[in-house]
């Protein structure tokens, strides 16, 4: 029975995406395509184009970008088609900016950009899914098998060696230094933060050419611990303080070291927004007991944002950004948060690697186990790949 409704899901899923896809083709017939292209041509010539605004259109004709089993390093947290989902139109929806397209992504042409460079991935499991979305879009565009991974504490590096060039991921979920920062034994419940302490992990990205940051996921909750010392000394001062306020420390180390450290000619720096969360369905009108588990729509609702996201963490990385600039240092803040709101249909939920066996009672109630934080790929992050990669050749 659950197969067949997942079945009936894909068909009317699939409907309607076509449906969507028909009207909009319809709409612009008779030469209103070539219109649309001279306008974005124009608005990017004068750096007008605003890639955070605009709709989802299911486009089955150049999406996904690359097939889940032909990326030789896709996670197994992304791999949801590899752990049973069945229902594929969540990989065909394109992201379509008012009045303007993104450029569509050239891995060829990013990875002579790279040529004997080094990009890195900073921050927490968000990041490192767009990093695992980076990868397979650069491994499938070049099939070459001299392309290879190598794992070293927090840092794990797709080496492209007919480039010479690396993409890597740095595991630093809060930033400055923690409790947290083992890539597998985490202190959830417990999370202490150093928030004036960053060099511990700024030193293994020192040397970047281009650098993403995002930090956000782990600040989400209301209070948070924050360490005056070191953790390998007895002395330090704790001191529980609302999260927002930690956060704000914490941006402001990571601000100050850009100032005092990088090299202001050759690294690119970007931020990226908050990835949204979907565990409340009656945030999108269905059944607050509900979550993303069994979703394969978008929702359609223009300018929906839930709860999940703070915009006052927003809002300190944009000011932190704005106070860079005028003291010379560009960091290009890449809001991607609007545009994933949209996608309900598009995360793990219960198709991805179980890292712990499920019990009777989750089985049962497979919304309770559902992954609706991180995303499938191909899926949402390869957007956000698509708009870094249109901020680096703009």
């Amino acid at each position: 029975m659950m197969k067949l409704k997942n079945q009936f899901n894909s068909l009317v899923a699939f409907l309607f995406g076509l449906l969507v896809f028909l009207a909009a083709s319809f709409r612009l017939q008779n030469g209103n395509w070539k219109a649309i292209n001279a306008i974005a041509s124009r608005k990017e010539n004068k750096g007008e184009c605003d890639f955070f605004s605009g709709r989802w259109v299911y486009d089955d004709m150049e999406y996904p970008l690359y097939n889940e089993r032909q990326c030789r390093f896709m996670s197994d947290q992304s791999a949801c088609m590899k752990f049973g989902r069945s229902d594929l139109v969540y990989q065909k929806w394109r992201w379509q900016p008012d009045g303007c397209n993104i450029p569509r992504f050239n891995g060829e042409k990013l990875l002579e950009k790279l040529r004997g460079k080094r990009m890195v991935f900073v921050g927490d499991s968000l990041n490192r899914n767009q990093w695992v979305s980076m990868v397979c879009l650069l491994d499938t565009s070049t099939h070459g098998s001299n392309n290879t991974m190598e794992t070293h504490k927090n840092l794990m590096s797709f080496k492209i060696k007919d480039y010479n060039a690396s993409v890597d991921f740095y595991w630093s979920p809060l930033l400055v230094e923690s409790n947290s920062d083992h890539p597998v034994l985490h202190r959830v419940p417990d999370r202490i933060v150093r928030a004036h302490s960053i060099e511990k992990h700024a030193k293994h990205w020192t040397d970047a050419d281009i650098l993403v940051f995002n930090t956000y996921l782990w600040w989400r909750r209301k209070n948070m611990k924050i360490l005056w010392g070191s953790f390998e000394e007895d002395g330090g001062v704790y001191k529980e303080i609302e999260s927002l306020r930690g956060y704000e420390l914490a941006i402001k180390a990571w601000s100050d070291w850009l100032e005092f450290h990088i090299n202001r000619t050759r690294t690119e720096l970007f931020f990226m927004s908050m990835s949204p969360t979907h565990s409340s369905g009656d945030e999108w009108g269905t059944d607050s007991g509900h979550n993303c588990y069994n979703e394969t729509l978008p929702i359609l609702r223009d300018g929906y944002w839930g709860e999940g996201s703070d915009p006052r963490y927003m809002h300190v990385v944009e000011t932190t950004i704005q106070e860079l600039k005028q003291k010379g240092v560009n960091v290009k803040f890449l809001n991607i948060t609007q545009l994933s709101e949209y996608r309900k249909d598009a995360h793990p939920s219960v198709y991805r690697k179980q890292w712990d066996p499920l019990t009777e009672e989750q089985l049962k109630n497979p919304s309770s186990y559902a992954d609706c934080i991180h995303w499938c790929l191909p899926g949402v992050p390869d957007i956000w790949n698509q708009i870094l990669y249109a901020h680096i050749f703009p």
